[in-house]
C-alpha cells in the first residue's frame, strides 16, 4: 500500500500557512481574535511557522459551548491560530484520503453534500422500483465522542508515513479529552477517514450495491428483509471492533415504499417531505425569535436570516402548501 512522505515541510511553508489563514478567516472577520491575528498577520504566521518547524507547537485551549438545534451538542472551538494549522494540514492530506473514499460517502466532501445524497437515494429508489424492497437505516450512537484515538492513528498511518506530520496530527488528536471534538476542521476529515473503514467493509466485503452514508447516518436497500437483518448484525460486530455502536432507537428496517427518513427529509421516488419534527422545531424557534425582534433584541435582518435558511430547506421538498400555510398562520406580520 502506497504511503505518503515529505508532507510536513509543505504544511509548514509560509505560502500554505497563508492560504490556510485565508480559508480559516472566511466569514469570521468581525471576531475579535481574528481581527487581532490579521492586524499582526505576518508576525503571527512566522511565529506559527517557527513553532511547527521547531516541533514546539501546542494546541490552544478549547472554548466549549452547547447548541440545541437540531439537537443538543457540545461544540469545541480552538483559537484562530490553531484553525489555521488545521486548514494547512487538511490541504495536504485531504486529497490523499479522498482517493480512498467510496463514491457514496456524502458528508464534508467537495461535490457531495446533502442535496447530492438525496438525488443519489432517489436514483436508488427508482432503480429498485421501491415496491417489495426494504431499507436498513443506521445511526451511530454518539459518534464523535466514541471515536477511538488509537484506532484513528493506526488508520491514518496506513496512508501517511511522514513522522513529523504524524506527530503533529497526534498532538491534535490527543488534544481532546474524549473522541473527536465537534468543531475542528480536522475532526470532519478524520471522522470520514474513520468510517471509510466501514464503507469499504460494506461495499467490498459484504458487496452491498445500494448503500449511502452521510457522516454517521447510513442506509442500505435490498429486496430481502432477512438479508438486511443479517447485514445489520454483521455491521454491529464490525462497528464494535471500531469502538462504535448503533443507536438502538435509530437503527431499523422498514418498507422502502413508505419513504426513507434521511438527510432531513422523508424521501420518496417522486418527492421529498419535510420532517414533522423539523417543522415543529422551526415554529418553536421562530416564535422565540419573533418575540426577541418585537422586544428590540434582534434586528429585522437577523430575523429574516432565520426565515431564509428555513425557506432554503423547504425549497428542496414538496412543501409549497405547507410553507404558505405556516407563513400565513404565524409569520405574516413580520415578513
Amino acid at each position: 500500500m502506497k504511503t505518503y512522505k515529505n508532507l510536513f515541510e509543505k504544511v509548514c511553508s509560509f505560502r500554505n500557512l497563508y492560504d490556510a489563514y485565508l480559508k480559516a478567516r472566511r466569514g469570521k472577520h468581525h471576531r475579535e481574535e481574528v481581527a487581532k491575528f490579521i492586524y499582526n498577520l505576518e508576525n503571527e504566521l512566522f511565529k506559527l511557522q517557527e513553532e511547527l518547524k521547531g516541533e514546539t507547537y501546542k494546541t490552544g485551549k478549547y472554548r466549549k459551548f452547547i447548541i440545541f438545534e437540531p439537537k443538543k451538542r457540545e461544540i469545541s472551538a480552538l483559537p484562530f491560530r490553531d484553525r489555521v494549522v488545521h486548514h494547512s494540514i487538511c490541504a495536504e492530506i485531504s486529497p490523499i484520503f479522498e482517493k480512498t473514499f467510496i463514491f457514496d460517502s456524502y458528508a464534508c466532501r467537495k461535490g457531495k453534500g446533502t442535496h447530492a445524497g438525496i438525488l443519489r437515494l432517489k436514483g436508488f429508489i427508482r432503480k429498485t422500483g421501491a415496491q417489495g424492497y426494504y431499507v436498513l437505516k443506521c445511526d451511530i450512537s454518539k459518534y464523535f465522542q466514541s471515536i477511538d484515538p488509537e484506532i484513528l492513528k493506526k488508520i491514518i498511518r496506513k496512508k501517511v508515513s511522514d513522522e513529523k506530520l504524524l506527530n503533529l496530527i497526534d498532538i491534535i488528536i490527543n488534544s481532546s479529552e474524549k473522541g473527536m471534538p465537534i468543531g475542528n476542521l480536522t475532526s470532519q476529515l478524520f471522522a470520514n477517514v474513520y468510517l471509510n473503514e466501514l464503507d469499504k467493509y460494506i461495499k467490498y466485503e459484504l458487496k452491498i450495491r445500494y448503500y449511502i452514508r452521510y457522516m454517521d447516518d447510513f442506509i442500505i436497500i435490498d429486496i430481502s428483509k432477512e438479508f438486511l437483518h443479517d447485514v445489520k448484525n454483521k455491521i454491529k460486530v464490525f462497528l464494535e471492533s471500531m469502538a462504535l455502536i448503533c443507536h438502538s432507537k435509530k437503527t431499523n428496517i422498514s418498507p422502502l415504499n413508505l419513504g426513507v427518513d434521511f438527510l432531513g427529509y422523508r424521501i420518496f421516488e417522486t418527492h421529498n417531505l419535510a420532517r414533522k419534527s423539523t417543522v415543529k422545531r422551526f415554529i418553536r424557534i421562530s416564535k422565540k425569535k419573533i418575540g426577541l425582534y418585537e422586544q428590540g433584541y434582534i434586528s429585522h435582518d437577523k430575523l429574516m436570516e432565520s426565515f431564509n435558511s428555513w425557506e432554503a430547506y423547504m425549497n428542496h421538498g414538496n412543501t409549497y402548501s405547507l410553507k404558505n400555510d405556516l407563513y400565513r398562520r404565524y409569520f405574516k406580520n413580520v415578513a
